[in-house]
C-alpha cells in the first residue's frame, strides 16, 4: 500500500470513528477536503473541532467527519472534491486551493472555505459582506502579509540588500501574488529580487543549491501546502547554507525556521468550526459575511538565529508572539 493511501486512511479513521455509521443514520457528515496531510494540520484540526463543539456538535457523536487529503498532489483535489459531492455530505469544508475545486463539484452542498487570498477575486464569493451561493468562509490574508514579511525580515537582516524568493508554480494564484507582493515591496526598501521556483522535494534542494553561487543575503519563502509539509528540510536547508528566511506560518519556526509570521491559522480553523456548526444548525452560506481573520503571529526561533551568527533586535523581541529557545 503506498504511503499515500495510508496516511489519508488513517486520517479519516482516527479522526471520525463512526463514518461508516453516519452515513447510514441521521448523524451529518462533514466533508473535509484538505490539499495537505494529516500530520501537519493536528492542531488545526483540534481548533476546528473545538469550532464545532461551541456550536453543539462533537465529532463521532452528532457529528462524523470525512477526510480527503490531498498529500500535497494539488492535481488531485477535482477528484477528491467530486467524491465528496456524490457522496452527499452535509456540508464541504475546504482549505486554500481546495476551495476552488469544491465550488466546482457542487453548486448545492454548503461550502466553508478558508484561503489565503481575496475571495471575491477568486471568483469564490459576490462579496465579503453577501457571499450568496453555497459558499462562505474565511479569509486569512496569507498574500496580503507579504510586505510586511518582508520588512520584518529586513529589520532582522538589516544589512541585506538581495532577497531570494521561493514560490512553487503549481500554485498560480498563490505564485503570482507573492511575487507581486514581494516586488512592489522591495521596491520601496531599495531590495534586490530574485525569484526560484520548486514543486517538489528535489526542486527545493535544486533551488538552495543555487545559493552556492549566487549567495542571497536572504530568503523569503512563500506561503504554501507543498512548503509547510517540507517545512523540516527548508530548515535544515536554510541552515546548511546558512540563509536567513522568513515563513508565513508559526510550524516553520517551530521546525528550526528562523522567523515567522501570518494569521493564527488554529483560531481561523476554530472559527471555521463554528460556521460549519451553523450551517448544520439551518444557516445559509449565502447570509453569512466571509471572516477576516484579526489574530497574527509573529516567532522567532532565537536558537535558529544564534546558529546564524544573527543579533536579534529589541524591538524585533519585544513584538515578537512567541520566542523558541
Amino acid at each position: 500500500m503506498r504511503r499515500r493511501e495510508f496516511v489519508a486512511g488513517l486520517g479519516g479513521a482516527v479522526a471520525s470513528p463512526f463514518a461508516v455509521q453516519a452515513q447510514s443514520s441521521t448523524m451529518p457528515v462533514i466533508g473535509f477536503l484538505n490539499p495537505a496531510s494529516p500530520d501537519v494540520n493536528a492542531n488545526r484540526l483540534r481548533a476546528f473541532r473545538q469550532g464545532l463543539k461551541e456550536t453543539g456538535y462533537i465529532d463521532g457523536e452528532n457529528v462524523a467527519i470525512e477526510f480527503r487529503w490531498a498529500e500535497g498532489e494539488l492535481d488531485r483535489l477535482p477528484a477528491l472534491a467530486a467524491e465528496l459531492a456524490r457522496r452527499q455530505v452535509a456540508l464541504i469544508v475546504a482549505f486554500a486551493g481546495a476551495s476552488s475545486a469544491a465550488k466546482a463539484a457542487t453548486t448545492v452542498i454548503p461550502i466553508v472555505f478558508a484561503v489565503g487570498e481575496d475571495p471575491v477575486a477568486q471568483g469564490l464569493v459576490a462579496s465579503l459582506a453577501r457571499p450568496g451561493g453555497n459558499l462562505t468562509g474565511i479569509n486569512f490574508f496569507n498574500q496580503e502579509l507579504v510586505g510586511k514579511r518582508l520588512e520584518l525580515l529586513r529589520e532582522l537582516v538589516p544589512g541585506s540588500a538581495r532577497v531570494a524568493v521561493l514560490v512553487n508554480p503549481t500554485d498560480p494564484v498563490s505564485t503570482g501574488t507573492t511575487v507581486r507582493g514581494v516586488s512592489g515591496a522591495a521596491r520601496t526598501l531599495g531590495l534586490q529580487v530574485r525569484v526560484l521556483n520548486a514543486s517538489t522535494s528535489r526542486e527545493i534542494d535544486a533551488a538552495f543549491a543555487t545559493f552556492a553561487q549566487e549567495r542571497p543575503d536572504a530568503l523569503f519563502v512563500g506561503g504554501d501546502t507543498l512548503f509547510n509539509s517540507r517545512r523540516v528540510q527548508l530548515a535544515i536547508v536554510a541552515a546548511r547554507y546558512g540563509v536567513p528566511a522568513i515563513y508565513a506560518q508559526r510550524e516553520y519556526a517551530e521546525a528550526g525556521g528562523l522567523i515567522s509570521y501570518g494569521t493564527n491559522l488554529a483560531d481561523a480553523f476554530r472559527q471555521i468550526g463554528v460556521y460549519a456548526g451553523r450551517i448544520l444548525k439551518g444557516a445559509k452560506p449565502a447570509d453569512l459575511p466571509v471572516v477576516q481573520s484579526s489574530k497574527f503571529e509573529l516567532v522567532i526561533n532565537a536558537q535558529t538565529a544564534r546558529t546564524l551568527g544573527l543579533n536579534i533586535p529589541p524591538t524585533l523581541l519585544s513584538r515578537a508572539d512567541e520566542v523558541i529557545e
